[in-house]
């Protein structure tokens, strides 16, 4: 018996670990590979000639990448073509968008399928390798390979690599609602990445149900699916954003995003280079992809929408799993009358007793208690022992991965000394806790986030659990270990996901669902003797890990601390500041600030919008420089009716990559940059005192033309920046030392002016 045990555990534990590595395929070196099958060899090719260089619209590097991508699809013998404009999106950010189109031709006369991703890198300093080089070298390759085949498809394929997709969407915008192609399309296949590894998530854009995206895609049967309803559910309320979602919302097409998202440290840095993506990811958006393209290029994708939702999620061999919305309280309900009537058999044939049940609520309840409590206090406590965290803006750090596992050995380590306190206890009694706090989830999402209805299956594992449990008094060690299975499979690579992808503020995420996948898990647990050194092991990797994570909480070569340094310079008052949004300077910043800092009034300061909040955290004087200003010319100002109608343009007379305008609070009922109106919701809800942000290419001028009360005085605050501090001939900043990158979601190594207009 005590051998089963043992041997359960450990295959209890190789599940856990099969649940991982069965997301995702291998990487082998396949250069030599069939011209019909997609090779991650080739597409590397892609990604390395595209990530030399930052290439944000603007930057010259961006115009090298684009005629790079032009050339690979003329080389296919594709006829290529460019749509170029001005679009500022949902969000006012004004830029001059060049995407990149091909089509091939199929021989039916329906919907076309899109085949996309986004060529343009984040500003200023990411190389883009996996943001979104990879997306764009998945289609190139997979594009060639489709094409290798020599099949006629039924449907025209659209090959659509977007620009300013990092700016607002600008180049989704731009296809969408002024492109003649737009109409035709039915599906849109989308690559995209959050991070340089991990496992690719497949995430659906639609306005209706997803009944008949789910089933088309279980038809066209990738190899390698990882999905979930969970996912998407969350993913709709988080303020991320796609292509895809232009086109769900503009154009009312139904899409497909393919994501992934781990090593987060390396997203939108200067770190998303070549040499640090996943060559497995990459392998992984070509398994969705080929099968994709294959199935969607001949399916009927004019019946795509649908009013019926599928609850979906994937399992190691089964693939994706799915169910539809129907079957959700119908699945809740028998799983409460299996428990009432285990109840009944269990109480009447003598097994649980009312005070033995009513104990076991409480190693499950102060399990969950403190583990969630202490993780959820870990990341500000990390904060404050390793201030230098506080400056990776996104939330995962470089041994982000360790700290995973740190405390999930911990809550691993409470769960079994907690349940070692009531070792006494009859070991049914213990699972009436569980299933009546899991039968509590599955009926809060069942109402509120049907997505994790799903939630509901491994429970009927731990109702089997508590039947054996009832029924025998040394049940076999093998048949708990099946029971949990559901529960390992499903739960464990939730435990990772959610910190990787939202930060290690989730940490708290990772630990309740280890605390509940322990309780499905009880019936085979309970089994186990000794569990107070289970526990103290569990601890004591606790500790390794945490010393372990100490030791690489040092900033390196190859873990660099993200950092800033604007220079700043007020032309009415006519002073400069040197500013950071660095909360712990470095040497290399801390020289321009001196011995005693001064934190910002944040009231006093002006500044510009940046990603997560972030604003100036120090200031100091600075030396005047002969900079170029712009050129600010009011060419109309007239009164029509009750409303003053304003028109500005802004000229650099300086190499500039941006122009950020805010006004005060006076309402604006009209505004157009550019020719280029900005929407009624955004003037009146979204732009939070901004006008408009306009990513500049080729030096070209602003023009804004606003309409306002007459009586109103309207204030207008011009920012212009560009990304040069580090080399400009005035300026003698020394190169940022190897252990560090610059600071990503912020302006950053920039030189900036500021003016202000005043209109009474």
């Amino acid at each position: 018996m005590k051998l089963s045990r043992t041997l359960g555990l450990l295959l209890l534990l190789m599940a856990t670990y099969a649940s991982f590595k069965v997301l995702m395929p291998d990487y082998r070196a396949d250069l030599e590979s069939a011209k019909t099958d997609f090779s991650v060899d080739r597409a590397l090719e892609h990604v390395k000639n595209m990530s030399q260089e930052p290439h944000a619209v603007g930057f010259k590097a961006h115009a090298t990448v684009r005629q790079y991508i032009l050339a690979e699809l003329k080389k296919m013998g594709l006829e290529t073509f460019t749509q170029e404009g001005y679009t500022a999106g949902d969000w006012g950010n004004l830029s001059k968008a060049i995407n990149i189109l091909a089509r091939i031709k199929g021989s039916g006369n329906g919907k076309a399928l899109v085949v996309m991703s986004h060529y343009d890198s984040s500003p200023h300093s990411s190389l883009g390798a996996s943001d979104a080089a990879s997306g764009v070298a998945t289609v190139l390759e997979g594009i060639r390979a489709f094409l290798e085949s020599g099949k006629t498809q039924k449907n025209d394929v659209i090959i659509l690599l977007t620009d300013a997709e990092e700016l607002g969407l600008n180049g989704a915008d731009l296809f969408v609602n002024q492109h003649s192609w737009a109409k035709d399309v039915g599906l849109a296949l989308n690559f995209e990445a959050r991070g340089s590894g991990g496992p690719s998530y497949m995430l659906i854009e639609t306005n209706r149900g997803n009944g008949t995206m789910i089933a088309e895609f279980t038809k066209a049967n990738p190899r390698y699916p990882v999905a979930n309803s969970l996912a998407y559910s969350i993913y709709k309320m988080l303020p991320n954003d796609t292509d895809l979602t232009v086109f769900r919302e503009d154009g009312d097409i139904e899409g497909f995003n393919f994501a992934f998202i781990d090593d987060h440290y390396d997203y939108h840095t200067a770190l998303d280079n070549y040499s640090r993506l996943d060559r497995e990811s990459l392998a992984h958006q070509g398994s969705y992809l080929m099968p994709l393209l294959t199935h969607f290029a001949d399916a009927d994708l004019t019946h795509l929408k649908s009013l019926d939702d599928f609850v979906y999620f994937n399992v190691p061999v089964f693939g994706l799993v799915t169910y539809p919305f129907e079957w959700i309280w119908p699945m809740w309900g028998l799983a409460v009358v299996l428990f009432l009537v285990l109840l009944a058999y269990g109480f009447k044939k003598g097994v649980l007793d009312l005070k033995s049940v009513f104990i076991g609520f409480v190693p499950l309840i102060s399990t969950l208690a403190i583990n969630g409590l202490v993780a959820h206090f870990s990341w500000p406590a990390l904060k404050w022992w390793y201030p230098g965290f506080k400056d990776i803006l996104h939330g995962f750090t470089y041994n982000g991965h360790t700290y995973i596992y740190t405390f999930v050995f911990l809550s691993l380590g409470i769960c079994f000394l907690a349940y070692y306190q009531v070792r006494k206890i009859d070991k049914a009694n213990l699972l009436v806790a569980p299933a009546v706090i899991w039968l509590v989830i599955c009926f809060l999402a069942s109402t509120y986030l049907k997505g994790a209805s799903f939630f509901i299956l491994p429970v009927f594992g731990l109702l089997a659990g508590l039947l054996v449990h009832i029924n025998q008094k040394k049940p076999n060690a093998f048949l708990l270990v099946f029971l949990a299975l559901p529960a390992v499979c499903i739960f464990a690579p939730f435990v990772k996901m959610f910190p990787v992808g939202l930060g290690l503020k989730m940490m708290a995420a990772s630990t309740l669902f280890v605390t509940l996948a322990f309780a499905l898990a009880l019936p085979f647990f309970v089994e186990l003797k000794n569990k107070w050194r289970f526990g103290l092991l569990f601890l004591l990797l606790f500790a390794a890990f945490s010393i372990a994570a100490h030791i690489n909480s040092d900033f390196t070569e190859e873990s660099p601390k993200p950092s800033s340094l604007l220079y700043v310079y007020d032309i009415d008052a006519e002073s400069a500041n040197w500013a950071t949004y660095d909360k712990q300077l470095i040497d290399w910043n801390a020289q321009f600030f001196g011995d005693r800092l001064q934190e910002v009034d944040k009231s006093q300061i002006k500044t510009i919008a940046s990603k997560y909040g972030s604003s100036f955290t120090y200031t100091s004087e600075a030396p005047a420089k002969a900079l170029k200003y712009p050129e600010i010319d009011v060419v109309i100002d007239t009164l029509i009716g009750a409303d003053r109608h304003l028109e500005i343009c802004v000229a650099p007379q300086r190499p500039v990559n941006r122009l950020d305008v805010f006004t005060n609070d006076t309402p604006i009922s009209a505004a157009t940059v550019n020719q280029i109106p900005l929407s009624e919701h955004y003037l009146n809800n979204r732009r939070n005192g901004k006008l408009v942000t306009h990513f500049i290419s080729n030096n070209d001028y602003t023009e804004l033309a606003l309409i306002y009360p007459k009586d109103a005085i309207l204030e207008l605050v011009f920012y212009e920046s560009s990304n040069d501090l580090l080399n400009h001939p005035q300026f003698s900043v020394p190169d940022r030392p190897d252990t560090s990158i610059p600071m990503p979601f912020v302006l950053n190594d920039a030189i900036m002016t500021i003016k202000t207009l005043r209109f009474e």
